[in-house]
């Protein structure tokens, strides 16, 4: 899959109200590298936020949703 095609499975899942995680993004979609892709949207213009979470194991990670531009 190519970085067009990655980006492209990301913001479609972002667009669907999924907030995803690198592991999130590597089970699902078998991309390894998320925030790259992450980067490559904002750089087309797409609103997305980053929040850091904590796992079970105690590690902390970014997950990534969309910002939603209002209507107005």
């Amino acid at each position: 899959m190519n970085c067009a095609t990655q980006s492209a499975t990301i913001l479609e899942a972002l667009e669907s109200g999924r907030r995803l995680t690198p592991l999130d993004a590597l089970d699902d979609y078998g991309i390894f590298r998320l925030a790259a892709r992450v980067w490559d949207l904002r750089q087309a213009g797409h609103l997305i936020n980053r929040e850091l979470v904590s796992l079970d194991s105690g590690k902390r990670v970014a997950r990534y949703s969309l910002i939603r531009r209002s209507a107005n």
